[in-house]
């Protein structure tokens, strides 16, 4: 056994952990490091806390002397809360979090040393712009950006850090983050959805998207991670031969919580807590050694920055558990993958959730039109829905038999398939009082309404209706989530929109009463969308078949999907309700192209090295062994030898193909990428999809061969199943 992979292996078990315990509630400790509400009216005045509230509601502006009388109560609490330093928290397009901190502390012109905060440095600082991704918006030589103060996502402690969310833009305007295009989604949603709740409820003047986030990871001993190069440098295994137990068992799927993961778990919920991140849920996954966490429902804006913050946090809390996170979508071949559902709905300032079915037949129009809505939304952009979900991690995951297919469709179950199929049949364009009724959707028997959902699950499905929200279920474990639900809320925003004018011109043109002239927009929007709406298997073929037929898009990879980003009816949805202009969504292609580019070049380089540093080093040796071997026995029995060393001149033989195999594989790997890398940022992308992505595949079942013919003692990497089974 190689020394680092035997070190690594004894290290493990030598492992120990210190148990978490709090007898405080989590009702006492959540938010504690959180400039809440709460701690906002004990350190602002009256005045800067309304001034304040109405910004976080309105979107109303506040004035420089507001901004100071804020920062000054904010480095207050900051510093009582032990703070040193401050910084503008932010999500450039990089897809991670950044900051940069800055100390309470300054010199007077006497030398005098004081701690100072003021409105200016809340409201505004100037990180260097040119060195995150900018997609040809900014020159090198351009440095300049600005990030500014985002008061609708509260300020935190973390550490002895006070951070505050802000959006991230260049100096010309335009947008270099994801908060900033999400929050002009959910702004544009909020006008949109409002308006159109108004027909129902004149009282209603907000609605707001909500987010729950389903957050899936692996777990892995930081030392069996540090030796291995490929996770250590692409998040995932480039290599590695099944284990014979794998999850075929389904022993691990809710499975009792491993005593030093479960500690683990503990003060991450502790962190989590005092950060105000409702976390609520933890369990084991499918696949050995993969868990989730997910919080309680919150603002979408919000729990975008709480997912965010989570995974940085996870990461830090992981350290000091000696486990090392992974996020990457597949880190294991032949096991589950890795999603982060996005669980989303729409609520009113009034209590209401406008994708909750009713008791009534308004309150279930209400229902019928946003949940119709949404799925003609889908129909109309389940290209730029999908583009929206691409990233080079995600192309393993999504219609592997474990998650959803590439192919967007949405799945409303049974019932209310049922329900719309009767809805379209009406022809007469009224609602009789019968009809009105039929729309209650209540349950029937005995069973009660609460203990039974109007639909089943379908985990093939990439957007299902479950009962009283959509379930995003295609997005992969390393994305912001800001990226579909900037997508989500424009779409639907933009079909809440085009409904609301042809409602109202029925009313007004052809003298209709409100329900039949929203009954008759939304019997034409069944009909429109019903391509989009798949009941079945999404794994099988007969679907993709099927989704030809009906002309919906087929992308499975990167490459291909992020085209629709720039679709001229994608740059006409996004200018149209003033969330992205052409250049910003021009940018984030080519960033996303890059990106995808880049990754891929990364594990081509990282596998390259691994397997003529590592792999056939190793199997030289072990060819030498058997050599060895081989002349040791005709020595002994002449030419008699090859009876007794059949298995082993067998063996050699396999070995020494392997070797050749991998050794022109990887050189052609190279040249690959060498041309590939003389070609323009698009063609190079797909360059890369085409003509070098492939061999990974390929070294990699040479590597995962040897593995299983090469004598264990001299393997130099963890296997799977020491890396899957860490107790």
């Amino acid at each position: 056994m190689s020394t680092l992979r035997f070190q690594a292996l004894q290290t493990v078990q030598n492992r120990s952990f210190q148990a978490v315990n709090t007898s405080e509630l989590r009702s006492e400790l959540f938010g504690r490091n959180v400039f809440s509400a709460q701690s906002m009216r004990q350190y602002l005045s009256t005045a800067s806390f309304t001034t304040l509230q109405q910004a976080i509601e309105k979107g109303e502006s506040i004035d420089r002397q507001t901004a100071d009388a804020i920062a000054s109560g904010m480095k207050l609490w900051a510093l009582e809360k032990g703070a040193t330093h401050y910084t503008h928290w932010f999500q450039p397009l990089t897809g991670a979090t950044a900051e940069k901190h800055d100390a309470f502390f300054e010199l007077t012109l006497e030398g005098e040393v004081m701690e100072r905060f003021d409105g200016a440095q809340l409201v505004q600082q100037e990180p260097d712009a040119s060195s995150f991704p900018h997609g040809g918006i900014r020159n090198t030589f351009e440095a300049r950006g600005y990030t500014a103060w985002d008061p609708t996502s509260p300020a935190f402690v973390y550490g002895t850090t006070l951070c505050i969310p802000t959006v991230f833009v260049s100096y010309t305007g335009e947008a270099l983050d994801n908060k900033t295009p999400l929050l002009k989604a959910l702004s544009a949603i909020d006008q949109a959805a409002t308006e159109v709740s108004k027909y129902f409820d004149k009282s209603v003047s907000k609605v707001q998207a909500t987010l729950g986030w389903e957050q899936e990871f692996f777990l892995i001993d930081s030392a069996l991670a540090a030796a291995r190069p490929d996770i250590s440098l692409s998040g995932r295994t480039l290599l590695g031969h099944a284990s014979a137990k794998g999850q075929q068992l389904d022993d691990h799927y809710f499975g009792s919580i491993p005593s030093r993961v479960l500690n683990y778990l503990k003060q991450l919920e502790l962190e989590c807590l005092l950060l105000g991140i409702p976390v609520k849920t933890r369990h084991n996954e499918v696949a050995p050694n993969q868990f989730e966490m997910a919080p309680i429902f919150e603002e979408a804006n919000l729990a975008v920055d709480h997912n965010s913050l989570l995974m940085d946090i996870m990461q830090k809390v992981a350290e000091k558990h000696h486990f090392k996170v992974l996020f990457h979508e597949k880190p294991f071949k032949g096991i589950n993958g890795s999603g982060k559902h996005n669980n989303w709905s729409l609520a009113t300032n009034t209590g209401v959730n406008l994708l909750s079915p009713g008791k009534t037949p308004t309150k279930n129009l209400q229902f019928l039109t946003f949940f119709i809505n949404t799925i003609k939304a889908v129909y109309n952009h389940e290209a730029l829905l999908r583009a929206a979900v691409a990233s080079a991690g995600n192309d393993y995951r999504l219609g592997a038999n474990e998650a959803p297919p590439p192919i967007i469709s949405v799945f409303i179950g049974k019932q209310l398939t049922e329900v719309l199929d009767e809805l379209e049949k009406v022809t007469d364009g009224k609602l009789s009082p019968q009809e009105k009724t039929a729309l209650k959707l209540n349950v029937v028997g005995k069973i009660p309404e609460i203990l039974l959902d109007n639909t089943d699950r379908n985990r093939t499905s990439p957007f299902a209706f479950t009962g009283n929200k959509f379930e995003f279920r295609a997005v992969g474990s390393t994305a912001n989530c800001a990226n579909p639900m900037t997508v989500l809320n424009a779409i639907v925003a933009a079909q809440l929109s085009v409904f609301k004018k042809e409602v109202d011109a029925m009313i007004e043109t052809k003298g209709m009463k409100k329900d039949d002239a929203i009954f008759n927009v939304l019997r034409e929007y069944i009909k429109d969308s019903k391509k989009i709406r798949f009941e079945g298997d999404g794994y099988g073929e007969a679907w993709e078949k099927e989704a030809k037929k009906r002309k919906l898009s087929i992308n499975r990879d990167t490459v291909k999907a992020l085209k629709a980003r720039i679709a001229p009816s994608s740059i006409r949805l996004f200018e149209g309700i003033a969330v992205m202009n052409a250049v910003e969504i021009k940018a984030r292609y080519e960033i996303e192209m890059e990106a995808y580019t880049k990754k891929v070049q990364i594990e081509s380089r990282v596998l390259g090295d691994i397997a003529r540093n590592h792999i056939i080093p190793t199997a030289v040796k072990y060819q030498n062994v058997l050599l060895q071997n081989v002349q040791g026995l005709q020595a002994v029995y002449g030419e008699e030898y090859r009876a007794f060393a059949k298995a082993q001149l067998e063996i050699l033989k396999a070995v020494s193909n392997h070797i050749t195999a991998l050794d022109t594989k990887i050189t052609q790997m190279i040249a690959a990428r060498k041309e590939a890398n003389l070609l323009m940022p698009v063609a190079k992308a797909t360059a890369y999809a085409q003509n070098v992505l492939p061999f990974l595949a390929d070294i990699r079942s040479h590597c995962d061969a040897l593995e299983l013919l090469c004598d264990d003692e001299l393997w130099p990497l963890p296997k799977y199943r020491e890396l899957l089974f860490v107790n």
